[in-house]
């Protein structure tokens, strides 16, 4: 098999941790979503977003800080 393409599913690698894998891939894409919920700290820097992405089975959490420019 040496010198051949393989193909598999991230989730069976065993070295290195198949987390590492995807945010060496895709850990600078860019996703976007609807804001769903907020949680409420009373600074809107500290703030959480809970934002449905679509194609995520749940939604995930960010700081209000980090969203870029509106969608």
């Amino acid at each position: 098999m040496k010198n051949q393409w393989v193909s598999f599913r991230i989730l069976d690698v065993y070295i290195p941790d198949p987390l590492k894998i995807l945010m060496d891939l895709h850990g600078r894409d860019i996703l976007q979503g609807k804001v769903i919920d907020l949680s409420d700290n009373g600074t809107e820097k500290e703030a959480f977003l809970v934002v449905e992405v679509e194609g995520m089975a749940q939604p995930v959490i960010v700081p209000a800080g980090r969203i870029l420019d509106p969608a």
